[in-house]
């Protein structure tokens, strides 16, 4: 077979882009984007559900399960805003790809991991990974469609992709009562190997190489994920109350603050920190904080207590989650068109408090707990409070800021949700008094997982709060978001930046045409911001 001729990423820096949804180069674009971003969705849901499998057959401690998870999302978070100007710079389809082939080689080596050490230090190399292609992912679906069917493609992926949320605990839940937990990790690599033929094959490059003259904030994603790891560490390691574990956290406190002062002096900075001059925009983020640090903890936490205390299988516990993914399927786009019409308080403030009384409503779940009667009320409500507080999240997040700068607003806030969910899975162990060795022993657990349960409940009052004192309506002009069905529990959808083409302005001005990858710029003030619905 002919190879296809490849273009360069400076054949299209700044093009009008072209390509309809309707003909094959659109489909086979649609196909590959939903293919490599529901991998890295995959393995942010589906793994919680075989952590005790995970625990029982490496011989791991609780803290390596808490590693296990946190691990991955360390380095997602940390580098997903420079991931997305590596895109830009060398090319979005590029770096997908080395995305898409790194993921697929760090799911190998988690899937053959001889112990807890080694698939710990795999899982970090694939948060690399899912850094690289997750914002790519919805990067090229804005820089290569046509800007009247960049909406509908933008519809189309999340859907798509809200759907693989769906699935995914269960299809979890299967492979590790069924093949075995290794599964989940080697299930990638079949994906990415159709993945990456059909993206080089039939998805056309695009960049902005050298255009804006950007540079890359290295150093502070360096220090941001030192920061998250070193703090993350502490929290883990606490129970020891060794000096090590002091000596980190003031370490991490420290990188923290380095962080800080490098994104204020930098000119061309990974997260420039005039964007917090809005009120709104910051104070949404400490209520996406608060919610979806319970949200991380609660996810964790019940996939090991449904397995612990209550008895069930892999495939039960992953089953049992689904309603609340479902939930946010159906009525996500619902929500968000009640919030334009009502303003975002109300929902920011309801929300919280319905995912804060599913909390309360787990701690009727304990040994042999009925699903129907014990769990399931708790998960439709908790389902209920996620639909009603995650579209108008994101709408406010995008509303707060300039319309140039809605990509960056949205990957700082999905960034802040990630960072919130690694710390809560890191800290709540410690605040609810679980051991080392808690969840081999179901009393322990049990009696752990309800204290653990009124600490998430309590975070999401707090937001709660937050969001009804501070949270005003949004200005009728504002940008709306273009992910309106999702059904992403870890994460609030990403957005891409408006195109310079859909927007009207020209090259080199806000809003680069063509890009929908998370990056920052220097001197044009230029971001995009671009991913999974869950990634």
């Amino acid at each position: 077979m002919a190879a296809a001729p490849q273009e360069t990423p400076q054949e299209r820096p700044g093009g009008q882009p072209d390509v309809r949804i309707a003909s094959r180069k659109g489909k086979w674009i649609l196909l590959t984007t939903v293919l490599g971003s529901s991998m890295a969705l995959l393995d942010s849901t589906v793994v919680n559900v075989a952590l005790p499998r995970i625990g029982r057959d490496l011989d791991a401690s609780l803290a390596a399960l808490q590693w296990t998870v946190n691990a991955y999302m360390l380095t997602l978070a940390g580098l997903i805003l420079l991931g997305g100007s590596l895109g830009d710079r060398f090319g979005r389809r590029k770096v997908f790809v080395v995305g898409v082939v790194w993921f697929a080689a760090a799911s190998l080596l988690c899937g053959l991991a001889p112990n807890g050490g080694v698939l710990i230090a795999a899982r970090a190399l694939q948060g690399i990974g899912g850094a690289l292609l997750t914002p790519g992912s919805l990067a090229l679906i804005q820089a290569s469609f046509h800007p009247d069917d960049r909406a509908r493609g933008v519809g189309l992926w999340s859907g798509f992709g809200g759907i693989g949320a769906a699935v995914g605990p269960f299809l979890g839940g299967w492979l590790v009562d069924g093949p075995g937990w290794r599964w989940v990790f080697l299930l990638n690599i079949p994906v990415a190997a159709l993945c990456v033929p059909i993206a080089i094959r039939h998805v056309p490059e695009s960049a902005e190489g050298r255009a804006h003259g950007r540079g890359f904030d290295v150093l502070g994603a360096v220090l941001g994920a030192l920061s998250l790891a070193l703090v993350t560490y502490a929290l883990i390691e606490a129970p020891s109350g060794s000096v090590l574990v002091w000596v980190t956290a003031v370490a991490g406190v420290a990188a923290g603050v380095a962080f800080v002062y490098v994104e204020r002096h930098r000119s061309d900075p990974m997260m420039p920190l005039d964007i917090f001059a809005s009120r709104q925009f910051t104070v949404v983020n400490l209520v996406t904080v608060c919610v979806y640090a319970a949200f991380g903890g609660f996810f964790f936490l019940t996939a090991l207590q449904l397995q612990v205390v209550s008895g069930y299988s892999a495939l039960g516990a992953g089953t049992a989650l689904l309603p609340t993914t479902v939930l946010m399927l159906l009525f996500s786009a619902r929500s968000g068109a009640l919030s334009q019409r009502i303003g975002p308080r109300i929902p920011l403030t309801v929300g919280p408090l319905l995912c804060a009384a599913a909390m309360l409503l787990m701690l009727r779940v304990g040994p042999d707990a009925s699903y129907v009667m014990d769990a399931l009320p708790a998960i439709v409500v908790m389902g209920a409070g996620m639909v009603t507080l995650v579209a108008p999240l994101t709408a406010t997040v995008l509303g707060s800021v300039d319309t140039a700068r809605a990509g960056l607003a949205s990957g700082i806030n999905n960034a802040a949700a990630r960072a919130a969910g690694l710390i809560a899975v890191a800290a709540l162990p410690l605040l609810a008094g679980m051991g080392p060795e808690a969840y081999r022993s179901p009393a322990a657990f049990g009696s752990a997982f309800h204290r653990a349960m009124l600490w998430c409940a309590g975070i999401l009052v707090i937001g709660a709060a937050l969001a009804f004192a501070t949270v005003r309506r949004l200005p009728p002009d504002c940008r709306r978001p273009e992910c309106r069905i999702h059904g992403c529990v870890t994460a609030p959808p990403l957005e891409g930046g408006r195109p310079a083409a859909a927007s009207g302005a020209g090259p080199g001005s806000s809003g680069s045409a063509g890009s929908g990858s998370t990056g920052s710029t220097g001197s044009t003030g230029s971001t995009a911001s671009g991913g999974g619905p869950a990634s």
